[in-house]
């Protein structure tokens, strides 16, 4: 293959691009969520799964009898616990669906989807470049370390907060966001919660409000 003048650039981004993704998790480059982060993460899933359950105007029956002759209670699944429990079920998993996007500093780096880095990456590949990153490259889109290990801490936070996310759901959901119940309130009380305010602003990973942009070395 011959190396053109714009491929030797895509080589020299490859090369930088290694650097960042080939670090062990005992290096500084590895950065696991802290404790907003994966609150944040965790009230979101299942805040948006319990839309997704929510959509149903099914209605579902409670009660037995054992003569059948007693009627069985009807309530909507909507207000049921049973949704909460399904809502609650596999959202630690959900986490796994998520990526490390290195081109942010802040909590959005915790995304769903391709980061750039990885898409720079896949791009070269696709142009026959041939790009070592000491993984196999059908390994390339396998969970993180940072990843598996926001996982675990999702498992730890729900077990933790299990009274908490019940009581939201029964008493403050038209409120208050599980957000600010669960994550501000009360499993970040006298903890950093400064990252319930960042948001993704475009695609750069800049946090809403800030109007720097990231040059390709910082990348």
């Amino acid at each position: 293959m011959v190396v053109n003048r714009k491929c030797f650039v895509c080589v020299l981004l490859m090369i930088n691009l290694t650097r960042i993704l080939s670090t062990s998790e005992e290096d500084e480059d590895v950065k696991y969520a802290n404790r907003c982060e994966v609150c944040k993460v965790v009230a979101t899933e299942l805040e948006q799964r319990l839309q997704e359950t929510g959509k149903t105007h099914e209605v579902i029956e409670t009660g037995y009898s054992l003569d059948d002759v007693k009627p069985k209670k009807k309530k909507p699944y909507q207000k049921s616990e049973l949704r909460l429990v399904e809502s609650l079920e596999g959202i630690c998993d959900r986490i796994l669906e998520y990526n490390i996007h290195k081109e942010r500093t802040d909590s959005t780096r915790f995304a769903k989807g391709m980061s750039q880095t990885f898409r720079t990456l896949h791009g070269l590949v696709d142009k026959g470049v041939k790009v070592e990153l000491g993984i196999p490259y059908e390994l390339w889109d396998k969970p993180s370390v940072e990843i598996t290990n926001m996982k675990m801490q999702c498992e730890a936070l729900l077990e933790n907060s299990e009274s908490d996310i019940e009581d939201w759901y029964w008493n403050f959901q038209n409120i208050k966001s599980l957000q600010d119940f669960l994550c501000k309130d009360i499993y970040l009380k006298n903890h950093d919660s400064s990252c319930l305010n960042e948001k993704l602003k475009g695609d750069s990973g800049n946090i809403a409000g800030k109007t720097k942009t990231k040059t390709k070395s910082e990348l």
